[in-house]
This record gives C-alpha cells, sequence and structure tokens, in this order.
C-alpha cells in the first residue's frame, strides 16, 4: 500500500510538472571531493555537514554538474547529491547502499567505482582479480536500486589510470592499467544489459593526451588517480553531454 501511494503520488507530481528529479552520485574519492566539510575524510554520509551550502556538493566533478543545471535550470528544482566517500570499494559500497542510495530513492543514480579493488588487490595480487565476482555484485546493487524504483536511470562510469605520479612510478603499473581495462569492460557490459549511459573517463584522459600532446599528463590527472580542477571540468562537461538527456530539460547550454 505504501508502496502504491508513493507511485500515485509522483505520478501526480510529474504529470503536473512539480516532481523534482533526484540525482545522485555514488562512488570513492574521484566523486567525493571533501562533500560536507569532510577534510579529505572518509567519514561516513550522516557524519558530514549537509547544511553548509558553500560545501555541500564538494569540488569534484559532481559539483561541477550540478553548478551547470542548477544555473541554467532553476526553475527545474533538480535535486543533486553526492554521496562519494573516499576509499570506497566494492566491499563499502555493499556495506552503505541501503543508507546512501535505496534511501535517498534517485531517479538518476550515477556511478563510479572500481578503482580502489583494483588498488587494494594490487597490495596482494597473488591471485586473479576476481572479475566475475565483482561484475555481480556490480550488477546486485543495480537490481536492488530497480526494486525501489523500477523506472530509475543509470549512468555508469569506467575507473581510470594514468602513468603519473606516485601510481605511474610504481612497478605494478602494467598490471594496474590492464586490469582497470577489464574493469572497464565489465562496466561497458552491464550498462548495455541495463539499458545505462555509459560514461568512458578512462578514454576522455586517453583523448586529451592525444589531443594536446606538449601538455604533461599531470595537467589532468596529477598523481595517476585523482584528477585536477582541469580533469573534472573535463569529466563533468562529459557527463552533462552524454547524461543530461536523463534530466527534464530541454536544449542544453
Amino acid at each position: 500500500m505504501r508502496k502504491l501511494l508513493i507511485f500515485a503520488t509522483c505520478l501526480l507530481l510529474s504529470v503536473t510538472g512539480m516532481y523534482a528529479q533526484r540525482v545522485l552520485y555514488m562512488g570513492d574519492s574521484v566523486t567525493d571531493g571533501g562533500w560536507g566539510r569532510s577534510g579529505g575524510s572518509a567519514a561516513a554520509s550522516e557524519q558530514r555537514n549537509h547544511s553548509d551550502l558553500n560545501h555541500i556538493y564538494g569540488h569534484s566533478y559532481m559539483m561541477l554538474c550540478a553548478s551547470h543545471y542548477e544555473a541554467f535550470y532553476p526553475e527545474k528544482n533538480l535535486v543533486f547529491l553526492n554521496r562519494g566517500i573516499s576509499g570506497d570499494d566494492m566491499d563499502r559500497l555493499e556495506a552503505r547502499w541501503e543508507k546512501d542510495v535505496i534511501n535517498n530513492r534517485p531517479d538518476v543514480l550515477s556511478l563510479l567505482i572500481g578503482t580502489n579493488d583494483v588498488h587494494y588487490w594490487l597490495r596482494d595480487s597473488k591471485k586473479p582479480f576476481a572479475l566475475d565476482e565483482w561484475e555481480q555484485r556490480y550488477r546486485r546493487l543495480l537490481d536492488r536500486t530497480r526494486e525501489v524504483n523500477p523506472d530509475v536511470r543509470f549512468v555508469l562510469c569506467t575507473p581510470f589510470v594514468a602513468k603519473v605520479g606516485s601510481v605511474g612510478a610504481a612497478s605494478d603499473y602494467a598490471l594496474r592499467e590492464k586490469t582497470i581495462a577489464e574493469v572497464n569492460e565489465r562496466v561497458c557490459r552491464i550498462a548495455k544489459d541495463y539499458d545505462a549511459v555509459v560514461l568512458r573517463f578512462d578514454s576522455l584522459f586517453r583523448d586529451l593526451q592525444s589531443s594536446h600532446p606538449d601538455v604533461a599528463m599531470s595537467h589532468w590527472i596529477w598523481d595517476g588517480i585523482h584528477p585536477t580542477a582541469a580533469g573534472h571540468k573535463m569529466m563533468a562537461d562529459l557527463w552533462i553531454k552524454e547524461s543530461g538527456k536523463l534530466l527534464n530539460v530541454k536544449g542544453g547550454r
């Protein structure tokens, strides 16, 4: 009965144009960006400041996406939520999925995960990276979200790595790069099965390097994993270009 009431209410609001879409960004430190005055820590969502609107989004690509839509489409009253937490891998993501995703009932869920799964695995890579298991867990999270909101749309983002900084100088860089590429193949396969928008952030940074041969890769990604301000800007532009069609806005800027 409660689910039926919620559905009916959402349908009515949608028809009358009063419904505000909820767009939630989930992931690790690349998405986190220190939102809620976390100071770069891995503080849980409920431990962060949710009232300071100067810092509610952090400083990642997520903030640039939210600011774009809130500036150009204020009448749509779109609701943006950052739930990225630094250091997250699939284990930590699963542990907080109910609290940070299901309870927030997103209409659009943007997910960027995988970097830390590979990073932690490299500390003890005696066994092959469990790609099949990782993919199955990823799919279960999407399925759980659809159970609550069958109309939810997904934006699945590929992790990336660059041969710069301490990560690029490490002896295991080639293995890291190869494994990230394998993870990205799975993300693309999942995106196809779930009719999701797939954002190839890995291709984005390779293209930037190719199109700006005189610019060091550290201009875009400073330590091999984390983008600079310029990198986040390019990620946001790609998100807006490819994922904006999921939002209740017409045209673009």
